[in-house]
């Protein structure tokens, strides 16, 4: 296990502990899952990645674990949500939604950019008299594969 797995684990464990839960086999296969994965997953890609899980059980589990800080749920306009560990243990990042086959892509821009948006952000808080704690971007449109089947 490389240090950045031990680390991730160590922080996971710390949470979930902290949220009154136990750090059990299935969680640490979950959070093995989504950080192996790459971009947000659906419960069956969750599932077929580990076939001994069962659905209830993946889900209590991933319930705790996004209570605990661990993991966010992804809304898409799938009768599901997806599942991703929290940014400040991946990186922070947003993503691409395809609004017909439901496929997310994590993507991340140009510094510049979210220079720019951030700053946009802050003036518009403080114009709001909003107390902004982070921001989320999620495009939503047509993956490639979907635009090139409308087309």
């Amino acid at each position: 296990m490389s240090a950045r797995s031990r680390e991730l684990h160590v922080t996971a464990e710390a949470r979930v502990r902290a949220a009154g839960q136990r750090y059990t086999s299935a969680r640490r296969q979950l959070v093995e899952i989504l950080d192996r994965a790459g971009s947000p997953l659906p419960l069956p890609a969750i599932l077929g990645r580990h076939g001994d899980l069962k659905q209830s059980s993946v889900y209590r589990n991933l319930a705790a674990l996004e209570q605990a800080g661990v993991v966010r749920r992804v809304i898409t306009d799938e009768d599901f949500g997806r599942y991703e560990l929290t940014e400040d243990l991946t990186g922070h990042h947003h993503h691409l939604v395809c609004s017909n086959c439901g496929a997310v892509e994590d993507v991340d821009f140009a510094s510049g950019f979210e220079d720019t948006l951030e700053a946009q952000l802050a003036e518009l808080a403080e114009r709001t008299g909003f107390s902004t704690v982070s921001h989320r971007l999620d495009l939503i449109g047509l993956c490639r594969t979907c635009a090139a089947a409308s087309a």
